[in-house]
């Protein structure tokens, strides 16, 4: 049920249930609308930082194409890192391209052949070296595998032919899906170290 639907007097409670106003206690609505309001303003904040971002993107992307062209060359303001400073070096303003990577179906044998080399290992393998190579398959908050986890099992020096094959397997299962840009801000401190701009409020 939509809030427009909601008839007059009534509040719908998290089950879906259509409560009358007068049954529930002031202070519960006191707090729905405190928590409303708050939540509408952080979307409001959410919405303002995105389309900066975009903003922020798209004019380094102009500057960079604008130096570019001061020596007659074309290339593409979008594309690649870049760091640019302020005259006195006080700010640095970073643009960062992220590639991002996933596994075809190549990496489902590597596991396989992996999980061979776990299960005749002997009891008393290391339990840490286990602890990595179990937890670098598991899924973050997104649903998705983690490719630095994974791609970082290649470190590991393992004495096994299966390791090895597993290991060429993951390098050749690795697919270039797209790329992420990102802008990041610094400002110079008092020791002269560029310390980041936090746009996150968890860390601001």
């Amino acid at each position: 049920m939509t809030p427009c639907t909601i008839p007059a007097g009534y509040r719908e409670d998290a089950k879906g249930n259509l409560i009358p106003e007068s049954n529930i206690r002031e202070v519960d609505i006191a707090r729905d609308e405190f928590v409303r309001e708050i939540f509408r303003r952080a979307l409001d904040l959410h919405d303002l930082i995105s389309r900066n971002k975009i903003d922020f993107l798209g004019d380094v992307a102009a500057f960079c194409e604008l130096s570019a062209e001061k020596y007659g060359v074309s290339r593409g303001g979008e594309k690649g890192n870049v760091t640019l400073y302020s005259f006195d070096g006080r700010y640095k303003v970073v643009r960062a391209m992220a590639e991002m990577l996933d596994f075809d179906e190549r990496l489902q044998a590597a596991r396989e052949l992996i999980n061979e080399c776990m299960r005749e290992w002997s009891d008393g393998a290391n339990s840490n070296l286990r602890a990595v190579i179990e937890s670098a398959f598991d899924l973050d908050r997104d649903s998705r595998l983690s490719a630095s986890r994974i791609l970082g099992l290649r470190r590991l020096k393992i004495d096994d032919p299966r390791w090895e094959q597993a290991m060429a397997a993951i390098g050749e299962s690795v697919q270039v899906t797209g790329a992420k840009a990102y802008v990041r801000f610094f400002e110079r401190d008092a020791n002269g170290k560029y310390q980041p701009v936090s746009l996150d409020m968890a860390t601001a």
